[in-house]
Parts: C-alpha cells; structure tokens; sequence
C-alpha cells in the first residue's frame, strides 16, 4: 500500500516536471500579448521621441528602452569573470565595448531563456525589426538608435564586438529559444544623441 503511495506520489512529480519544461518557454509570449494591449509598446515609444523628458531629475541608472519587445531595463556593468552572475540580473555592457557618450560599438548582451527565469531580458528580441527605433539613458542624457540589421551568427563570430568607426549599438543573445546554437544579433545606429 505504501509503494502504491510513492509511486502515485512520483507519478504526480514527473507530470509537474515535464508539464513546468513544456510550459515555461510559452508563458512569457502571452504576458507579452497582455501587455502590449495595454499599450505600454506606445508608453515607451514617447520616452525615446525626440524632446521627451528622459528621467526625473537627479541620477538614474543607465538603461536600454525597446519600444517594439516592450523593454525597459537598467544596464549592468561587470567584468567578464563574473559574467554569468551579471547576465543573471539583466542586460550586461561587454566590458570592451564602448559606451553611448564616446561612440564606437557599444554591446549589450542578455540571457533570452533559461528555465530558472523564463523570460530572460532579450526573450522578444526577435520581435525587433529593421527601422525600428530604441534608445538609450546614459549618464541621464538619451541616445536614439534606429535598427540597420537583424542577423543570426555562430557563437564563434566574435567580430560582433568589435569596435567601429561609427557610433552603433549591438544587441546580441542565443537563439533559436528552444535549441540555442546561434546568436541573434541586432545592430542599430545611432540617429541623434546629446
């Protein structure tokens, strides 16, 4: 009577299991669906128009705004020995890139899936397409970007950070979602800045 117990008590284990791992990556599609109805896509379009007031006055924390995967979010600094705890927390400036203010190609990179945070930072950023505009608050001064390529590459394609003559934005994390072999890569460049 008991092994009945546990094995039903395992049973029920596993189906929550394998239920969780099939579900998990799906769950973050529909939020995305709630919230774009509720017109937050065009809440976050007006912050990176031209003349729009960027942040309330006093210091704020760097941050990347991409209107078209509904996207708000600070940008972390770190080295690249504790990458993965800093790519853990959100949007990561690879350390050799450059930044918004001095031009060149600054690289921000975000987990897109894992199943201890389903929604990574970067899971819709295969929602963004070329001609759309994104911006950037950087030491409170706003940066407008608009997207020249969308790309996949091989996790091998370093030349991604490279740095350039023209000031540009490279976004970059693993696709495709459920088997991630590549990276999908946005680059954007920049349209007007301070």
């Amino acid at each position: 009577m008991k092994l009945s117990r546990v094995n039903n008590l395992l049973l029920v284990l596993i189906i929550l299991i394998d239920g969780y791992i099939v579900v998990a990556p799906l769950l973050p599609n529909l939020f995305f669906n709630i919230q774009q109805h509720q017109g937050k896509r065009q809440a976050l379009q007006k912050l990176i128009q031209p003349g729009s007031k960027t942040a309330p006055s006093g210091p704020q924390p760097n941050q990347v705004i991409i209107p078209s995967m509904l996207l708000d979010q600070p940008v972390l600094e770190g080295t690249v020995a504790n990458q993965y705890k800093t790519l853990d927390k959100g949007i990561w400036r690879w350390p050799g890139s450059s930044t918004p203010d001095k031009g060149g190609n600054t690289v921000l990179i975000g987990h897109r899936f894992t199943y201890t945070n389903p929604r990574g930072v970067f899971y819709f950023l295969n929602k963004v397409k070329v001609g759309d505009e994104l911006g950037i608050v950087w030491n409170n001064k706003k940066y407008e970007y608009k997207v020249a390529t969308v790309n996949e590459v091989s996790p091998k394609d370093t030349t991604i950070e490279d740095a350039t003559a023209q000031p540009e934005l490279t976004l970059f994390t693993c696709t495709p979602l459920w088997l991630p072999k590549d990276r999908l890569v946005v680059v954007a460049d920049l349209e007007a800045h301070p």
